[in-house]
């Protein structure tokens, strides 16, 4: 069977104590838990989940959906937001845990990246660099979520095909968002290397799309 990777790129800096990383937690417990009620997904989904703050860490590797044990997500009391930090480590992690096509196997789908942040890099010129290099990754669709006041839709766009933003950082707001991306991932199934970005389904009322 095929596998279908998403990563999953989470900010944990020091604006997000407190409600937010609450509400982000209980968000992915439930994106997994309906992802394994689809057949197909428990059978194609693989996750992995990156955060970053002052550091870039790999909480979760790459997964069977079947299989994971969800870590809890934490959030240190301050720091900066280091997403090209971030994007470095998920560009090393993606060539060594994607499976390409061979000449005797079919290797896996493209994968999803989804990107979720309440701020705008602290490494500006890091960011700067490795946006090309995660978009020549081949993903089938990079999603970028803003939530939040202070973040802006065009701090993500040099990154993301489609971003889309929260007005509110609470758990409502964040159910919407991993309800949808719980549905983005279940219609995915698109091979490596495949031009242009996938269509997602309609956003929940609480999601905007802004690019």
């Amino acid at each position: 069977m095929r596998r279908l990777p998403v990563y999953l790129l989470l900010d944990t800096s020091g604006s997000m104590k407190g409600e937010p990383i609450e509400a982000v937690n209980t968000g992915v417990r439930a994106m997994i838990g309906a992802l394994r009620q689809d057949p197909h997904a428990l059978e194609t989904v693989h996750v992995s989940i990156l955060t970053f703050d002052r550091e870039a860490n790999v909480v979760l590797p790459l997964t069977p959906l079947d299989t994971l044990q969800l870590p809890r997500i934490v959030t240190p009391e301050s720091g900066p937001t280091h997403l090209g930090l971030a994007l470095e480590v998920l560009a090393e992690r993606v060539g060594r845990e994607l499976r390409r096509s061979t000449a005797e196997t079919k290797g896996d789908w493209a994968p999803y990246l989804f990107v979720m942040t309440d701020g705008r890099p602290s490494d500006v010129q890091a960011f700067a660099e490795q946006c090309p290099v995660v978009r020549g990754l081949g993903f089938a669709s990079v999603i970028g979520c803003v939530a939040g006041p202070k973040a802006r839709r065009e701090d993500l766009e040099p990154l993301c095909d489609h971003v889309v933003a929260l007005d509110t950082m609470d758990g409502a707001g964040f159910a919407g968002f991993f309800r949808w991306v719980t549905s983005a991932i279940a219609k995915g199934g698109q091979s490596v290397g495949v031009a242009g970005a996938t269509d997602l389904p309609p956003p929940p009322p609480e999601i905007q799309v802004v690019f």
